[in-house]
């Protein structure tokens, strides 16, 4: 399965090879496919190319290379809008909380907080941090679920 894109001035390509052939051999259960993810990106004349691999229980009934596709790309979607804003945003990586539990506290707060932001309606986590930051009745109000933050 080929898959070409462009993002402005990004050129993206996405190759996906999916196989059962490992399948007759290996003694894994529930294996469905074993497949290569080869990713090409040109920008301003960069090119950068990645090549990813990838163990599935879905067999090729339940998804053609075309679905894997898909479903990794929407992968890689949760994984940026959730992490991308845990590291920019919140600044994670430099969180001086670093024993017992308290770090996995620390990523479930941040977790609730952002998923909190987008039920009320922000699109923008740093604005709708920034907003809470500054009226403390916005915050509670997210909380209390009175009034949406983003007005």
């Amino acid at each position: 399965m080929r898959q070409r894109s462009r993002h402005g001035d990004r050129h993206e390509r996405r190759e996906l090879v999916a196989s059962t052939e490992l399948n007759a051999w290996a003694d894994w259960p529930h294996l469905g496919q074993v497949g290569q993810l080869s990713y090409r990106c040109e920008r301003h004349g960069e090119i950068s190319q990645e090549t990813s691999y990838f163990i599935t229980s879905l067999t090729p009934q339940q998804a053609s290379p075309g679905q894997l596709l898909r479903l990794m790309r929407g992968h890689w979607g949760i994984e940026n809008r959730l992490h991308w804003v845990r590291d920019v945003v919140f600044d994670e990586d430099r969180c001086q909380v670093r024993s017992g539990a308290a770090p996995q506290v620390m990523a479930a707060v941040r977790n609730t907080v952002i998923g909190m932001l987008r039920l009320s309606g922000a699109r923008n986590i740093a604005a709708a941090s920034r907003m809470c930051a500054w009226h403390a009745e916005r915050a509670i109000a997210l909380v209390t679920r009175r009034i949406p933050i983003m007005q």
